[in-house]
């Protein structure tokens, strides 16, 4: 059977299963990626009814009950401005939901195609493209994001007065751009590098060589064949690297420079209330609890998709 075969999801049958059902098959033999499976849909799912969910709006306040503990109106207690932690952890949902589709998008639009060129053409495409993605390894990954972050805040925020949005600016959805703009150009050049890898491992396939022989273009021969064999691992990074974006959209907005309030993140409620770590411990905790159970559910996700889509690794 050929690598195409293989890793083609929906055209193979094995044993009287699709490859949708293989592939199941053997993540569900893996519990800790299944719970991160779940705690990963439970995420979006809850990101998209946050507002039926929620018991308040994010920045409702109740001037009458600040800095309440735990209670039946307030199941986390409130803040100390009288917001309820709990409505503000699950409005922060869609703000981690928001930016981790948005900028794996943005990921996938510049590494994909990128690395695609670069492993095909080979040449003064792949120098090019190789190049700039070196300079960008050059600089420590998060401390790279925080200096993006921190220099075109400011441009976006004056053009976007020049422009007369002003309100745009209040609204705080220049954050939201801030930080989408600073992780998308900083996270494409692994992808790139990972999809050039596949390509060059690949383009000496026999069934690429037979392609050429036919005549078939180079644009087909690159996204038509090469590009979905080498889904598998580019779909393992990506699960893999929701979970960096969203603790770095966190870690962000903690040093200041990302989502700030009234936006709900997780993040900027570890920044707020960690003044009141020996009093109400809990609305620290708690955010940063949520935090890391969706950091490590896409870890353990990308691990055991890993597993499974590894044709090799005979699970049985």
């Amino acid at each position: 059977m050929t690598l195409e075969q293989q890793t083609s999801l929906g055209e193979v049958k094995t044993k009287g299963r699709s490859q949708w059902g293989e592939l199941w098959r053997r993540l569900r033999r893996n519990r800790p990626a299944v719970l991160g499976l779940i705690i990963a849909a439970l995420l979006y799912v809850t990101a998209l009814f946050a507002p039926w969910l929620a018991p308040y709006g994010y920045n409702e306040q109740n001037l009458d009950a600040v800095e309440q503990p735990p209670s039946w109106d307030y199941p986390l207690g409130t803040d100390e401005v009288g917001r309820d932690l709990l409505s503000r952890i699950i409005w922060g949902t869609r703000s981690a939901a928001f930016v981790s589709i948005t900028v794996t998008l943005i990921n996938l639009a510049l590494g994909v195609p990128l690395g695609t060129l670069a492993g095909y053409l080979h040449g003064w495409v792949d120098t090019l493209i190789m190049r700039l993605a070196d300079i960008l390894f050059a600089f420590p990954g998060l401390l790279f994001v925080f200096f993006i972050a921190a220099t075109i805040k400011p441009s976006i925020v004056t053009w976007v007065k020049a422009i007369g949005l002003r309100k745009l600016v209040r609204s705080g959805y220049v954050d939201y751009l801030v930080v989408i703009v600073a992780l998308g150009l900083v996270g494409w050049p692994g992808l790139a590098r990972l999809v050039r890898g596949q390509i060059l491992s690949l383009k000496e396939q026999e069934f690429i060589v037979g392609a050429r022989a036919i005549g078939a273009s180079t644009w087909r021969i690159m996204f038509r064949h090469l590009l979905p064999n080498a889904l598998p691992p580019l779909i393992v990074a990506i699960s893999m690297g929701i979970g960096g974006i969203i603790i770095s959209e966190s870690t962000l907005s903690l040093l200041g420079i990302g989502l700030q309030p009234p936006n709900p993140s997780w993040g900027a409620m570890i920044y707020s209330n960690y003044r009141y770590w020996r009093t109400r411990p809990h609305l620290v905790i708690v955010p940063g609890l949520v935090l890391a159970a969706v950091v490590f559910a896409f870890n353990f996700l990308g691990d055991g998709l890993n597993e499974a889509l590894n044709p090799y690794l005979d699970q049985r």
